[in-house]
């Protein structure tokens, strides 16, 4: 769940030699230039409501006067195959090394009431599941726990926090995603905000927010992704138009979200595979609803593997500062800024900061292409005819 998160902190971090190397591989990739009043222009538009019917479609956390909390993140809500493939690992291993254990338990007893009996097929046995069992777990521990992390044995939830006495917003994430990170509500643009902002229409994507880096704090680019994929680019406009009255207007007027509980419940695993879904299977043909019904087998497997990691991971929690932020006589968390990351961080950030920056001024209009090329007035006789007295050609006519 949290592999777009994780490939876009390794963008950001990427090594200069590698990047040079990618770049020299695929010389037709350009980088996307943008301007500062391209930013400007973004932010404006995310000032502006974006809907008359602004509503939250969660999963919402904590919901009052101050704070609201949601689930973020890309395919968040898509978890499961990731967690039913390392558990197939580990259940091979385990299984293994479990024979190898029973052989070598014989082996020893054997050692101590040895009566000459032939011992060379426990051994080769046990020698074979012993190495089959370890020769996995190496495997795994080497290139496939980084992968397990994604969905298991890690925080349950990518969450966002919007507080609104101290204006500020606080992404939850993983160590290996970019880590807690602090961001000013000033300073935000939103995929709802405007269509031509928003990706692919909006159709089958969660409501997109984005920081500029002069705004980030640390060089780059913030991208989080929230709530619910949605059906359709409407429903992103409410999402956004929510959170946008919430920390600008404050929560009266808005329709109260349903709470959901950071319990795994099996509901809150099988639901989430058809976020975004609602709209395709309605105007879907017959055919292709009998082909859903065929394959839903395999939903109910992805939910299964979501279900068992959303019992291995744990609660998300909050550093004190963030959960006490806006409280009477506590401090304001500071900004996330450059001097937060690690110094190896900071200089990985400092050698890819040209790739993010904005260039300064308002982006030059395009010119309009004019064509070289004389636009003919009047249709030209043949050179022939023109050499064709009038009476001649006159008389040769039938």
């Amino acid at each position: 769940m949290y592999f777009v998160e994780w490939l876009t902190w390794l963008a950001y971090i990427d090594p200069k030699e590698e990047r040079e190397a990618f770049e020299k591989q695929h010389k037709k990739f350009k980088i996307k230039i943008t301007y500062e009043s391209d930013d400007q222009e973004m932010i404006e538009a995310a000032k502006k409501p974006a809907s008359n019917s602004p509503k939250s479609r969660g999963p919402v956390y904590v919901y009052n006067e101050h704070i609201l909390e949601i689930r973020c993140g890309m395919w968040e809500d898509k978890r499961g195959l990731i967690s039913i493939i390392s558990l197939a690992f580990i259940a091979y291993s385990s299984v293994n090394l479990a024979i190898a254990l029973e052989d070598i338990k014989s082996l020893i007893s054997l050692s101590l009431n040895y009566n000459g009996e032939t011992y060379g097929e426990q051994l080769f046995m046990g020698s074979l599941f012993f190495t089959l069992g370890v020769g996995a777990l190496w495997l795994y521990l080497k290139y496939g726990l980084r992968f397990t992390r994604f969905e298991m044995f890690t925080s349950r939830h990518l969450l966002i926090r919007f507080n609104r006495t101290t204006q500020q917003v606080y992404l939850h994430r993983p160590t290996y995603c970019g880590g807690i990170v602090t961001l000013p509500w000033h300073g935000v643009t939103s995929g709802g905000s405007d269509k031509k902002y928003a990706t692919a229409g909006g159709v089958g994507l969660p409501l997109e927010l984005l920081w500029p880096p002069s705004f980030a704090g640390a060089l780059h680019p913030e991208l989080v992704h929230v709530g619910k994929a949605a059906n359709n680019y409407t429903e992103q406009q409410a999402e956004w138009e929510f959170i946008r009255r919430f920390m600008d207007e404050g929560p009266e007027g808005l329709p109260r979200p349903r709470i959901t509980s950071h319990f795994p419940w099996p509901w809150q695993a099988f639901t989430p595979q058809f976020e975004g879904l609602t709209r395709y299977f309605r105007t879907s043909s017959r055919i292709t609803k009998i082909g859903l019904i065929l394959i839903s087998p395999a939903f109910l497997i992805i939910g299964t593997g979501h279900w068992l990691s959303l019992m291995l991971c744990w609660k998300p929690r909050w550093p004190k500062i963030i959960r006490e932020a806006g409280l009477p006589g506590k401090p304001v968390p500071p900004l996330t800024t450059l001097d937060d990351y690690p110094p190896a961080i900071q200089e990985r950030l400092r050698e890819n900061a040209y790739l993010w920056a904005a260039r300064p001024g308002k982006r030059p209009e395009r010119k309009k292409r004019t064509s070289t090329r004389q636009r003919k007035t009047e249709v030209e006789t043949s050179t022939v005819e023109k050499d064709i007295p009038y009476e001649t050609h006159r008389a040769d006519r039938p």
